[in-house]
């Protein structure tokens, strides 16, 4: 049997003994029923995936994964493709936002070189799983072979299966990859079934020409490789991106652990589109951390059914909005197991 085929068998729904067991916790406390809101669904949220009626978060990561797309040459972004290779680099001196917010949330960073056209210096912070030296350039036929398509979703499961084993209670998706809203804006237009010209946005800060363009280098792509929305594993190989993949895979991988998927925007939520068309149980698995200010993110989130915690207008990218989110959950998680009941406060319920 293959990771990929192990995985998506190990993955079960959601524990319903302990989600019940949640929510009459939070109906006991020191609080008007539901009058914490959002918090107290992610709380149940968690109880349900971790099985444990009263979750605690101890350790979280956000796995950044990292790649270079073909499709660059069109020009479509506004940064050359070397800054792939450069922002990983930053992020391995911790310089970048990530690493701000990482610190600010006690979250431990990892980054997976999936696809990068160079190679790096061996860094501990650094996990080198090169599946290719970037994909093809998808206005003239695939991304990738389907072979690899598997490689890029099993290495993301590889990876949180070895996070796991660090030791991990939550986990937050990250990307790196110049020109990587391109083949994103081209999963959502196949499996959402929606124009182009309404998923695809500035990315990078490009101009409306470039836009544009961008949309017609898009429109280009998905006609010379006709990708099945029925199989995301075609998707992926023909308009995809390697550290797309492996967002899926880690959201996959998470679900199989029973670990909450925190993923960021408009590139991890083209990887939760493709991890829930293999698996759908998946979906119950993932928060939703922000709503990003790319166009057809919100299109996304609601073919997911998903909420966002957060509406903050990022578009940057690299696990920012889901890091920043992650202190959103562990406080859900921490007014369910800390706060007094009613009984024990002696506080009157108002029954």
């Amino acid at each position: 049997m293959s990771t990929l085929e192990r995985t998506l068998k190990g993955i079960r729904p959601l524990d319903a003994a302990a989600m019940a067991a949640a929510r009459e916790r939070q109906a006991c406390l020191t609080k008007p029923p539901g009058s914490l809101g959002r918090l107290e669904e992610i709380s149940v949220q968690v109880a349900g995936i971790t099985g444990q009626a009263r979750p605690r978060i101890a350790q979280k990561a956000v796995i950044v994964c990292a790649a270079d797309h073909g499709v660059a040459a069109q020009g479509v972004s506004a940064y050359p493709q070397e800054v792939t290779a450069q922002m990983v680099a930053n992020f391995l001196r911790g310089g970048a936002a990530i690493n701000v917010l990482a610190r600010h949330t006690g979250t431990r960073v990892v980054v997976v070189d999936v696809g990068v056209l160079c190679d790096f210096a061996a860094h501990s912070d650094l996990i080198s799983r090169k599946i290719g030296r970037g994909t093809k350039d998808i206005t003239a036929g695939p991304a990738m072979d389907r072979d690899q398509a598997v490689r890029a979703i099993e290495t993301g499961i590889e990876i949180i299966e070895e996070e796991t084993a660090r030791g991990l209670d939550l986990v937050a998706t990250g990307d790196m990859g110049i020109a990587n809203t391109t083949p994103s804006s081209a999963i959502v237009a196949t499996i959402c079934n929606r124009p182009v010209s309404g998923v695809t946005g500035a990315g990078t800060g490009i101009d409306e020409q470039r836009r544009a363009q961008k949309i017609a280098v898009i429109e280009k792509a998905l006609a010379v490789n006709r990708p099945n929305p029925l199989d995301p594993l075609d998707v992926l190989a023909k308009v995809g991106g390697f550290e797309i993949g492996a967002i899926a895979g880690i959201i996959l991988g998470a679900a199989a652990q029973r670990i909450p998927a925190a993923i960021d925007g408009f590139i991890s939520t083209a990887g939760a589109l493709l991890a829930v068309g293999l698996a759908p149980l998946v979906r119950d698995y993932i928060i939703a951390t922000h709503t990003s200010a790319e166009a057809g993110h919100r299109i996304m989130l609601d073919h997911l059914g998903l909420a966002a915690c957060l509406d903050v207008d990022f578009r940057l990218g690299e696990g920012t909005g889901a890091v920043l989110a992650l202190g959103l959950v562990e406080a859900a998680c921490k007014i369910l197991d800390e706060m007094a009941t009613f009984e024990s406060a002696g506080v009157c319920d108002g029954r």
